[in-house]
């Protein structure tokens, strides 16, 4: 037969304290005796007792539940920052509602009464880029937490990847690798990762002294832009040796019609991207040198900096989190392949 589940009256009984007494130790509160409170989890470890979660959220005012909720509908940058949210929140036994608001403002304030109505004790909101979004902390409940596209409030709490400095770090690897005549093609420029991307790659030349060569190309983020923008970058400034791109796909497509004209990559350009999406990074012949956002980061961070705030510690501002440059085949020096 199976094992009866033990109770806290089960607890209680065979530490020898009222049941009211048995349920504070449980739960961490500082008004019982340490000498009390160390027999009470000493009872509930040889019982093999597990508090119910519904029964500790009556007594928390916690429910141990969080939202997440999305606007990211293709999932290309917002699934990283979810599952890592999801690991931490796991990590800290708290259960997690997923809602997708595919965008729409509508469906968003569908999902966040939704959420609400079931009690969570906050929520992290994702965006669909890094570009600042509508805040919805105001008037809730329960704190809220921005990941990857920051809220337009100060005041409430984002965690962003730091595209500057991420951008800065791949022209300096460039100006490493020896390479001095550096183009730059990216994506459309009404994004603010397109901006904050040109900025770092002009912070780090002006830096070295040295100037872009061309006009920064913008244009979809697509390896149809990277192969068009490549054609006019080549008849342009021939004589470039290094190339940095706002994401992968415009790198692939880059490096694509490079080859078809002749030019050899690293040998005669340094190709670096933007993103690791490893089904392009990995897969491009060369493999590419790219910048890796680290959103299983962000989000981790993003769920621990929630916690704080359901604690009443929360951290306000705009947070940039560093990437990591991933160097690959695709950047060397002149001359060596």
């Amino acid at each position: 037969m199976s094992r009866k589940r033990a109770t806290i009256t089960d607890v209680a009984s065979l530490a020898g304290v009222s049941i009211a007494t048995a349920s504070k130790a449980l739960n961490g509160r500082q008004d019982v005796r340490a000498a009390t409170r160390e027999r009470v989890l000493a009872a509930a470890a040889e019982l093999s007792f597990q508090p119910n979660a519904l029964a500790r959220g009556l007594l928390s005012g916690q429910t141990r539940t969080v939202g997440l909720l999305t606007s990211d509908s293709v999932g290309r940058f917002g699934i990283p920052v979810l599952l890592g949210a999801e690991d931490a929140f796991g990590a800290g036994e708290m259960a997690v509602l997923l809602c997708d608001a595919r965008g729409d403002a509508i469906r968003e304030q569908h999902h966040l009464r939704a959420l609400l109505s079931r009690r969570v004790d906050g929520l992290i909101v994702v965006g669909e880029s890094t570009s600042p979004r509508p805040s919805v902390s105001k008037d809730l409940p329960v704190p809220v937490v921005y990941a990857y596209g920051p809220s337009e409030d100060p005041s409430d709490v984002s965690f962003v990847p730091d595209d500057v400095g991420a951008a800065a770090m791949a022209v300096n690897h460039l100006l490493a690798m020896g390479r001095r005549r550096i183009a730059h093609i990216t994506g459309p420029m009404h994004y603010k990762a397109s901006r904050d991307r040109e900025e770092g790659l002009r912070s780090a030349l002006a830096e070295a002294g040295l100037p872009q060569y061309g006009q920064t190309l913008s244009g979809p983020w697509s390896q149809r832009w990277g192969r068009h923008a490549a054609e006019m970058l080549l008849m342009a400034e021939p004589e470039i040796d290094a190339v940095f791109c706002g994401s992968d796909q415009i790198a692939a497509g880059f490096v694509e019609t490079a080859r078809e004209r002749g030019r050899r990559v690293p040998d005669d350009i340094a190709v670096v991207g933007y993103d690791n999406w490893e089904v392009l990074s990995t897969e491009t012949r060369p493999a590419l040198t790219t910048v890796d956002m680290n959103l299983e980061l962000l989000g981790r961070t993003a769920a621990q900096h929630l916690f704080a705030a359901i604690d009443g510690k929360a951290t306000p501002g705009v947070h940039k989190m560093p990437c990591q440059l991933v160097i690959r085949d695709s950047t060397s020096p002149p001359g060596v392949s």
